[in-house]
């Protein structure tokens, strides 16, 4: 993740302040999506790595509130700024309820806008260099964001798939006890939790399908091993 960019998803459905915001923060070394109503931006969450969120609460076909707690309920950390024109006390609580991580009332300087991703981006830790990355053969698999990405597609993964695979990631080559997987994340270790990390295995080697040089195999009564030929 060398030089790698923080990705903002911005959803705004005043164009000339998307564009305008787009540049700014392009400017000052951030990857910017805009999205333009709230249905493409959920949509475009799904499809593409994003480390932060900036919306609009008075979007087209979907709210910024809706939005959020959309967005929420798939990666839980991510941070959340609000852009409004409303400064409605109860519409900035029922923002910081959702999650949101700041709200900023337009008009808005563009510095005070930066600063305060910056703020956020110390206090949640959020540092691209130690964003783990990991490489499965031509697969790219990113924890935080529960994301497995090949070449231009990328599957949004769900919690429980996201923590399985990144316990064989974090032992790659190297055998990952069935004992530990089922504790760590089922929480015990019986028959029906068992069946559960089977079905999950099955699905992760369904996702990994395009590259043939990346295996998930059964260790019998031991665990599993995620390798790959190439790296």
């Amino acid at each position: 993740m060398n030089e790698q960019k923080i990705h903002i998803l911005l959803a705004e459905d005043d164009l000339n302040l998307g564009f305008l915001l787009t540049d700014f923060l392009e400017s000052h070394g951030y990857q910017v999506k805009l999205y333009r109503d709230g249905e493409s931006a959920l949509k475009g969450f799904k499809s593409f790595n994003f480390n932060f969120c900036i919306f609009d609460v008075m979007l087209p076909k979907m709210d910024g509130f809706t939005l959020a707690r959309q967005i929420k309920s798939i990666a839980p950390v991510i941070p959340v700024i609000f852009l409004t024109a409303r400064s409605m006390k109860t519409d900035k609580l029922k923002g910081y309820d959702i999650g949101a991580d700041d709200y900023i009332t337009k008009p808005f300087d563009e510095d005070e806008l930066l600063c305060r991703i910056k703020a956020i981006m110390n206090r949640t830790e959020i540092n691209v260099a130690d964003h783990k990355i990991y490489r499965i053969g031509q697969y790219e698999f990113d924890m935080e964001n529960m994301a497995l990405r090949f070449g231009d597609d990328m599957r949004r993964l769900t919690s429980r798939e996201a923590e399985v695979l990144h316990l064989l990631c974090s032992s790659k080559n190297n055998i990952v006890k069935r004992e530990q997987l089922l504790t760590s994340i089922w929480g015990e270790n019986d028959y029906f939790a068992g069946r559960s990390l089977d079905v999950f295995i099955s699905k992760l080697r369904k996702y990994f399908a395009a590259d043939p040089t990346v295996r998930i195999e059964n260790i019998p009564k031991v665990g599993f091993l995620l390798s790959c030929s190439d790296n």
